[in-house]
């Protein structure tokens, strides 16, 4: 088949090429102002990504995190253009979404191997403080023995402390850097005991009790909740699969739900059911000691 004398392919990828160039050429222009809305939220996205990076002290560049994602979604896009590749959008997503849930998943996990250190590092200040009436040289004795990743919050702690920061406010920031409330808790009591006097080691050697079996009851909850979670993700993938099921195997089975306005209030009024119990169950299953 010919057009205007060409062969249709030809004109095809021209038109694709042409598309491209011009899509191209205003994507950069609308990048190259730094003072554009997208420069402002990739500087953003460039902070939040390094911000999560360090507080885990992982000194991987941001950046190349976010090039990576900016073409992995352009690889989706062209082969999209290309092969007409199905369901581009949700790998699009995925290039977007999965960066930023990893992290947050080790940060989770980091967290919880701090957690599970707690109760070792508060006895070992407790018996340090036996030892040696200062909090403060209590506290860089016991950071060569408490291993990693909780040392090195107490290394940073301590580096905080030598370049000028008081006990308080290194222990503050150490806080708000893990964002553990059993960490929190911990420290409260360090600073607590330190305010008030009295017996500290023996504030702490409770402490670390009350840790241990909040840890313990922790686990015993997640065990008894271990069954409605996995229904609870039943109940949230299944009726995709039922619907999927059904029109596999009756065609047009669901037509008459985008056929009439009826049909979309039922649907709208069965998604909105279907979110208020997968709500509901959440609720439900997030008990708190």
């Amino acid at each position: 088949m010919r057009v205007l004398g060409f062969e249709a392919e030809l004109v095809k990828w021209t038109g694709v090429g042409m598309v491209t160039v011009g899509l191209l050429g205003a994507t950069w222009a609308v990048v190259a102002d730094p003072q554009g809305l997208p420069r402002r939220y990739w500087a953003r996205y460039l902070a939040f990504l390094g911000r999560k990076l360090r507080q885990m002290f992982i000194w991987t560049d941001p950046k190349t995190i976010a090039i990576a994602q900016a073409l992995g979604v352009g690889v989706c896009i062209a082969l999209a253009v290309l092969i007409d590749l199905p369901l581009w959008w949700l790998f699009a997503a995925g290039v977007i979404i999965l960066p930023g849930y990893q992290i947050e998943k080790m940060r989770k996990k980091r967290v919880d191997q701090i957690e599970e250190q707690l109760d070792g590092f508060i006895l070992a200040l407790a018996n340090a403080l036996k030892a040696t009436p200062s909090l403060g040289d209590a506290f860089r004795s016991v950071q060569v023995i408490v291993p990693d990743p909780l040392r090195q919050e107490i290394e940073l702690a301590v580096k905080e402390m030598r370049v000028g920061s008081t006990l308080d406010q290194a222990l503050l920031m150490m806080a708000g850097r893990v964002g553990s409330r059993q960490l929190d808790s911990a420290l409260s009591a360090v600073l607590i005991g330190r305010t008030v006097g009295g017996n500290l080691p023996k504030i702490l050697e409770t402490t670390a009790g009350s840790l241990r079996e909040m840890r313990r009851l922790e686990g015993v909850v997640r065990t008894k909740t271990a069954e409605g979670k996995m229904q609870l993700w039943v109940l949230a993938i299944f009726p995709f699969i039922l619907a999927a099921m059904i029109d596999a195997v009756s065609p047009g089975y669901f037509q008459p739900l985008t056929a009439s306005v009826v049909g979309y209030m039922v649907t709208a009024i069965a998604i909105l059911f279907w979110v208020g119990s997968l709500i509901a169950a959440r609720k439900i299953l997030a008990v708190d000691i």
